[in-house]
């Protein structure tokens, strides 16, 4: 395979030779390849795509949602109940996990549908000389060799060497994050010590044509080109985010208690009563209690509530748990260009040789935009995009086109007869060519040796120090006219004044970073483009830059000093992709929630690396490809929209963990202390079943339910030692209550085994279902917080339902009695002073522990 690949590699100095050499290296001359030749290197070097992962099925998208811990314990457990006879106890768990995955699958599977409808960024054809001939042909069917006509407004389909080109503007800031498109030349370049992407004379893959024309050789294509590189890492790696994680920390957490107890609740069972079969089934019916089966479903309706509440304000979730991410960053690093600014290079100002604003410089630099006949460039459109000045009283005499070498373009006019030579070009080359200024009116000589051109320089300089792009204008008036023009009639020209071009940042930009930093969100930059630039952006969204860093900086820093950098630094300028990247995952290595927003090649590391990436309806198909959320508008405030979301989002889930894990908690450890003192089961394993399925069913409504604004102020990232130390202390008080209501049940009513079950069932029943109401918040009194009508609504429904059903004729199926009317009474106390109980607990554990 190597030998094949020869020509699809760095080693030859494809920028550094000549032409003639470059088509002898390729068999190829200016007339491009022959169709069959062509065919034969499709062949070899294969189809002119990147690395992209593959497609799963519907069915193995469902089948992957099985891959869970959870899911599979329920479903070992319905496996033992089936086997031992138990079909309705093993039908509810079966229907439990159903549920869960399919929920989970479908919205999953709905949102990348319609993130694929977004990837419309690159052309699916280029221009191409085959058999002498140009013709439109399919951007994958290009080969190494093919010649490549470049007109404005095309994607470079590979990476190419340019051949010739006339005004030829690449914008390839999704590769780097320049915000000005760079000009491409045909001449030999040295490549010693540049990275591929300084060659002036390489065009790269996903770039695209800004201006003018070009004709390039095609030198690497597919997966070898610097787009092709970035795919193939992209295509390889998985990363778990910070959900993911705690996802997986609390199940194997609550796996761990379930098999400790369980494996205790059967040997005393089996001990204490001889029924090994009972005391097994008994002992299933408490794992099922144990495990939060309801997790992986309420963890979906959540991620999907959520996703749906973006999606009306126009934001794609690709992956359901990014919701959570976002609302659990507590560092967003971003790219300027295309996310921070707008990606649309302005003309911010023109003004004299002192930078006083100056409207003659403005009109002279339209003129010389107006009349060139050239290609207008990104900065010609920039200044014809001001307000139309009257500029049809002159009459056009000549232009003198521009060029590389001396950077600059001219145009002659005729006004009142006289000819006049305005230039627009490069300040350094346009100085050369100066011998005088003009400022308020007066024209004043400069001699080049003097102080006075010095200080000319210097406001150039300031404008440049400020993150402008500078062109300077000049003019001269010519006594005698003439006929033609020349580069020779470029002297002795006046300087006028300077004209400034800024990508300008979005106007949502400072008001987003502003509230951000309100909800405890630290901002940083990582950028490709230069320092200066940047500088500039950041003072302009009122970013407070601690610090500031350069690629090179980065680039020479191990990982531990990597690690100091990213605490001190706010801004990173001149990065490459892997150096972003590498800046991410120093973020995570100090505890870090990271969030990425960015829109081109040159993000896509980081947006994979990131726990939760940010892309833009407009960026390039890698970006896109990789992010998990989707900006369909370019209005930033959107990013605090989907942080309060997150923040809603994982507020409910870790109301379901918390109340499930506590309750669930006690209520085994109460299951534990009645097997070694009762002479029989303190609830058939069917009650715990449908105990289990109707507390589980009153908590479907948490989604539904409002978060306290308290909690929104700032990020929550899991804290699995936080939910245990709160089962610990909350789960014993149930027990507690549960412990009295056996004393109860057992010396007041001398209950045998039916009263027993049915005492402790509406107990258990009670206590779970309405202790959330104290759980979901964390102000004191809890009343203060209003739980939504859906969850009171599920919380009286199922409490009502367990108190009835004793006195239904289906009570019998499950060996149930009618308690006697003063157990209700008895009943009512344990409750109300349970919940009492858990509020005095909870604010005592909230003063000590925080609210989490």
């Amino acid at each position: 395979m190597n030998g094949k690949l020869k020509l699809q590699n760095w080693d030859f100095d494809y920028a550094g030779c000549a032409t003639d050499l470059l088509f002898k290296n390729f068999v190829t001359s200016q007339k491009g390849l022959t169709d069959s030749e062509a065919g034969n290197r499709l062949e070899q070097y294969g189809h002119n795509e990147p690395a992209k992962r593959k497609k799963r099925t519907i069915l193995f998208e469902i089948l992957s949602k099985f891959i869970n811990p959870l899911v599979i314990v329920l479903l070992i457990i319905a496996g033992f109940s089936l086997f031992f006879g138990e079909k309705i106890s093993a039908v509810l768990v079966i229907v439990m996990a159903f549920i869960s995955v399919f929920l989970s699958f479908i919205q999953e599977h709905r949102a990348s549908k319609e993130a694929e409808k977004l990837n419309e960024m690159v052309r699916t054809t280029a221009t191409v000389y085959r058999n002498g001939k140009p013709k439109e042909l399919n951007i994958r069917d290009i080969v190494p060799g093919d010649i490549v006509d470049l007109f404005a407004g095309d994607m470079i389909p590979a990476d190419l060497r340019i051949i010739s080109c006339k005004d030829l503007f690449i914008n390839q800031s999704s590769l780097t994050g320049e915000s000005f498109p760079v000009e491409k030349i045909s001449e030999v370049v040295a490549s010693a010590k540049r990275s591929p992407t300084e060659l002036i004379n390489i065009a790269f893959m996903g770039s695209s044509v800004v201006s003018g024309t070009g004709l390039g050789v095609v030198i690497k294509t597919g997966l070898f080109t610097q787009f092709g590189e970035i795919s193939r890492k992209l295509a390889t790696i998985t990363v778990a985010s910070s959900f993911d994680k705690g996802i997986h920390k609390f199940t194997w957490l609550m796996i761990r208690f379930m098999v400790v107890l369980v494996l205790l609740i059967f040997g005393i069972n089996a001990f204490n009563k001889g029924n090994i079969i009972e005391a097994f089934l008994f002992a299933l019916s408490v794992a099922v209690g144990l495990t939060p089966e309801m997790l992986p479903m309420l963890v979906a309706i959540n991620l999907s509530k959520g996703a749906i509440a973006m999606s009306k304000k126009d934001v794609i979730i690709k992956r359901l748990n990014a919701i959570q991410n976002f609302g659990a960053m507590d560092v967003l690093c971003t790219d300027k260009t295309g996310t921070l600014t707008l990606d649309k290079i302005m003309l911010e100002k023109h003004c004299d040789v002192v930078r006083k604003e100056d409207d003659d410089v403005l009109r002279f630099a339209f003129i010389n935009s107006f009349y060139q006949t050239g290609l207008k460039n990104i900065l010609d459109r920039a200044i014809l995009k001001h307000e139309k000045l009257v500029v049809k009283q002159y009459k056009k005499i000549d232009e003198v086109p521009f060029d590389f070498s001396r950077k600059l373009m001219s145009v002659v006019i005729e006004n009142d007869n006289q000819h006049r030579i305005i230039v627009k070009g490069a300040p350094e080359e346009v100085y050369k060519r100066c011998s005088s200024f003009e400022l308020d009116g007066d024209v004043l000589e400069m001699d080049a040796g003097n102080l006075l051109l010095l200080e000319l320089k210097n406001e150039y300089n300031n404008l440049s120090a400020e993150g402008f792009r500078v062109l300077a204008i000049a003019y001269k008036d010519f006594d005698q006219p003439k006929d033609k023009y020349t580069k020779d009639d470029e002297q002795g020209l006046i300087l006028k004044g300077y004209i400034a071009f800024l990508d300008p940042p979005k106007p949502s930009a400072k008001k987003t970073i502003e509230t951000l930093k309100s909800l405890g969100i630290d901002f940083k930059v990582l950028t490709g483009d230069n320092d200066l630039v940047t500088k500039k952006i950041c003072d302009e969204v009122g970013l407070d830059v601690q610090g500031f860093a350069t690629g090179e900086e980065v680039e020479k820093a191990s990982d531990t000093e990597l690690r100091e950098l990213v605490k001190m630094t706010t801004v990173f300028a001149r990065l490459s992709p892997l150096q972003k990247e590498r800046v991410i995952h120093a973020l995570h290595d100090n505890n870090h929630i990271v969030g990425y927003l960015g829109d081109g090649i040159n993000d896509a590391p980081a947006l994979k690396s990131a726990d939760v990436g940010i892309s833009v309806n407009n960026a390039v198909d890698i970006a896109k490809e990789t992010a998990d959320i989707i900006l369909l508008k370019k209005n930033l405030l959107v990013l605090v929209d989907g942080v309060i979301e997150g923040r809603k989002t994982f507020g409910n889930i870790l109301k379901y963990i918390k109340m499930g894990a506590s309750s669930n908690f006690g209520n085994m450890f109460s299951m534990m202390g009645a097997s070694l003192f009762l002479p029989f089961l303190p609830m058939l394993p069917i009650q715990i079943l449908l105990n289990n399925l109707l507390y589980d069913i009153s908590q479907i409504a948490i989604p539904s339910d409002e978060v306290d604004k308290e909690y929104l102020i700032k990020s929550r990232p899991w804290n699995i030692g936080y939910i245990k130390k709160f089962m610990l202390f909350i789960g014993p008080v149930s027990s507690i209550f549960d412990f009295t209501t056996f004393a109860v049940l057992w010396f007041i009513f001398h209950a045998r085994q039916p009263l027993f079950n049915t005492g402790w069932f509406l107990e258990s029943l009670c206590t779970q279902t309405l202790v959330i109401h104290i759980i979901r918040t964390g102000k004191i009194p809890f009343i203060e917080s209003k739980p939504s009508q859906f969850l009171m609504f599920t919380s009286i429904y199922i409490v009502t339902i367990g108190i009835i059903l004793p006195f239904l004729p289906i009570g019998k199926y499950f060996g149930f009695v009618q308690p006697p009317p003063l157990y209700f009474l008895v009943l009512f106390v344990i409750v109300a002073v349970y919940l009492f109980a858990v509020q005095f607990v909870k604010s005592w554990f909230i003063k000590r522990y925080g609210y989490e």
